[in-house]
């Protein structure tokens, strides 16, 4: 192989990526998990629609003091401005912790081909590595991420942190 190849090995990416977006406004209505509907807060948290796209190694989720867990959803769209019910894509959901400051991660990310970062074990009592799970975030999607409102009047002043980490490609 030349030494001017651009062909990336696993685990190189070219940028670090580590956002944290504050959900505070940002939701959805309770009627549905995976539809989304016209009205909605959203925010956008990982753009990669301008370039190859990204690996998301870890999401997690830092509470604020509430009574009740507020569930994120995660969703893929093309656009980047406001994310539309004709393009949302569901990803998956989690449950903030209720305490605040409490760090709840997304456990459900999906099995890779390529390893990243994390030789750790989900379950204590199952040695499994999680070397292999990640969300892969393709070129021309962004992820977007909001709660699910508590009550129709809900407002979501204590909604939680958003963080990812990763790289982009």
């Amino acid at each position: 192989m030349a030494s001017t190849s651009t062909n990336k090995q696993p685990l190189l990416v070219d940028n670090v990526l580590h956002s944290i977006v504050d959900l505070q406004g940002a939701t959805v209505e309770q009627t549905s998990v995976i539809t989304i509907g016209g009205s909605n807060g959203a925010k956008l948290i990982v753009d990669c629609t301008s370039n190859d796209g990204a690996i998301i190694g870890e999401i997690y989720a830092l509470a604020r003091e509430t009574t009740t867990a507020y569930t994120i959803n995660l969703y893929f769209a093309s656009t980047t401005t406001q994310l539309s019910p004709g393009d949302a894509l569901f990803v998956g959901t989690f449950n903030g912790g209720k305490t605040e400051g409490i760090k709840t991660v997304y456990a459900a990310l999906p099995y890779v081909l390529n390893p990243v970062p994390g030789v750790g074990s989900t379950d204590s009592d199952i040695v499994i590595g999680t070397q292999f799970q990640a969300l892969y975030i393709p070129k021309g999607k962004a992820l977007w991420a909001a709660v699910k409102k508590q009550s129709a009047n809900d407002t979501a002043t204590k909604a939680p942190l958003l963080g990812v980490h990763g790289g982009f490609y």
